[in-house]
């Protein structure tokens, strides 16, 4: 006798990660729609996402907190630009608060969503990353929350003769806990983000640190405390000082990316003054920190309180223009036939882009391809149904973007709810439109898998904008519903007379 088979779980809503994405995308969800079922599904063991996995030293924001964090929850330290575990300790007090911790499904990597429009719902499949388990489980929605970059392995180009080195070589993503550079002279090859907060946090213990990079970044001063913001805190109270904070801060923002647009001459020569009062006299500026390309072309590099360029002025960092030819036994070779000694060096390379966390998409049976498909508002694709996603902002902080995102998908759930939907599928009008990238950035990571992301149109709602103001109205304001944005139900469709059906 065999034994009933396990019904399939179904969802509402299927979550995919339990980042600073997916915990806003949960907040919204239960807020506006208490009745519907969900779940957030995290491959990893923890919470956190990008402010989990990276342990690199000196690993912080480079935007804001009071904008990078939630609009719904004050965020209350002193720094504005904070360290990993300040960030951790903020998204896991806001998972806490809401009861979001108890909806997360840990070990659970999604592998495979397929949709049927005649069932309108998706199939999800998943695995577990702890025991390889497989299961499955359906959804109404699924919302894409796990970024954009694989959390398995960073970029590491081919180096020469890497294998020759005596020394250590770690990329930033898998820092190794074990890795001791008290003492040390270490090299970190890169000049973004993580290049800048590595080197000046290295250099507190190493014996000397160099930043080793092909093209100058943009490199940008920024106070770690937000003055005003800390006083407008103790004059009105947090909650009613939160709001006036963020507003000032987006405005501040978004000017400075609007001058860096406009006048990219003036914002260079501005730069590059605040450089040179930072650095010591005679410092060769033009070699080191000033880059091929116009401001905001790529995302300027920040760093509280001028750390980096202290370490510079300290002598225990340096930076280094020039191009890897081979890894010797003890260091590397450069281009100018100089050879920079390491004990340990560090792949500051970037990340490896991947849209939806490598998710196979499927409608109806046919695999979706995203090179192929265009994004609508920044938060759909067209041709696949009742699938958002949250990417944020390049130029801005990431969060701002997130929140708007999160906002329009529960009023979309609340306008298919009064009208009796259960599917909604963009569709460009057009079939012919122009498209261009999804991300128009110059940064490596984005142009490295520019071919394997969706595209997007030349016009609304096929634009993904970047520009916060734009999107309060798109997506806060405007109405949910577009003549591109069409909706069905599947009850309707199975009541439907057969030659009604074949009209």
């Amino acid at each position: 006798m065999t034994s009933p088979a396990t019904p399939v779980e179904h969802l509402d809503v299927v979550i995919v990660g339990a980042g600073i994405s997916g915990i806003g995308a949960a907040y919204y969800l239960q807020r506006d729609h208490p009745q519907r079922s969900f779940a957030l599904l995290e491959a990893r063991g923890a919470t956190g996402g990008t402010w989990d996995l990276f342990r690199y030293p000196g690993i912080r924001s480079d935007s804001d907190l009071h904008t990078f964090g939630y609009e719904f929850k004050p965020w209350r330290d002193a720094r504005s630009i904070a360290d990993a575990d300040r960030i951790l300790a903020y998204l896991r007090e806001t998972a806490a608060e809401h009861g979001i911790d108890e909806k997360v499904r840990f070990h659970t990597r999604v592998l495979a969503v397929s949709w049927s429009s005649e069932d309108a719902r998706w199939t999800v499949q998943t695995e577990r990353t702890d025991t390889g388990e497989r299961g499955t489980l359906t959804a109404g929605w699924v919302f894409a929350a796990g970024g954009y970059y694989r959390y398995d392995e960073g970029f590491t180009p081919a180096f020469e003769g890497r294998e020759r080195f005596r020394g250590r070589i770690v990329h930033p993503q898998a820092w190794p806990e074990d890795l001791d550079h008290a003492g040390r002279r270490v090299v970190v090859i890169g000049s973004g983000a993580t290049a800048v907060t590595l080197v000046p946090a290295m250099a507190e213990t190493a014996a000397k640190v160099t930043m080793l990079q092909r093209t100058p970044s943009y490199v940008v001063p920024v106070p770690s405390e937000d003055r005003l913001a800390n006083r407008l805190r103790r004059w009105l109270g947090e909650e009613r000082a939160h709001p006036l904070i963020r507003r000032k801060n987006i405005a501040k923002g978004r000017l400075i990316w609007r001058f860096c647009q406009k006048h990219p001459e003036r914002a260079r020569r501005l730069i590059r003054w605040v450089n040179t009062k930072q650095l010591p006299a005679g410092y060769p500026v033009d070699e080191h920190f000033r880059p091929p390309y116009g401001p905001w072309d790529q995302r300027l590099c920040a760093v509280p309180d001028g750390d980096l360029f202290r370490a510079i002025r300290n002598g225990t960092a340096d930076v280094v223009t020039d191009r890897v030819v081979t890894f010797t036994e003890n260091g590397i070779l450069l281009e100018s036939g100089r050879e920079l000694e390491a004990d340990v060096v560090v792949t500051a390379t970037g990340l490896n882009v991947q849209a939806f966390g490598g998710i196979r998409l499927t409608v109806d049976g046919r695999e979706v391809g995203l090179p192929e498909t265009i994004a609508y508002k920044g938060m759909m694709l067209s041709g696949v149904p009742n699938l958002a996603y949250a990417i944020g902002y390049t130029n801005s902080s990431w969060t701002l973007k997130v929140g708007l995102l999160c906002e329009h998908f529960t009023r979309l759930l609340a306008h298919m709810d009064a009208h009796g939907y259960d599917t909604c599928r963009p569709e460009p009008a057009d079939p012919d439109m122009p498209t261009r990238p999804f991300l128009d950035f110059a940064a490596g990571y984005v142009q490295r898998a520019i071919d394997q992301l969706p595209r997007q149109g030349d016009r609304m709602p096929w634009l993904t904008s970047m520009d916060y103001r734009s999107d309060v109205k798109l997506l806060r304001a405007d109405d949910v519903t577009d003549p591109e944005l069409h909706f069905s139900s599947a009850t309707a469709r199975a009541t439907r007379p057969a030659e009604a059906v074949s009209a």
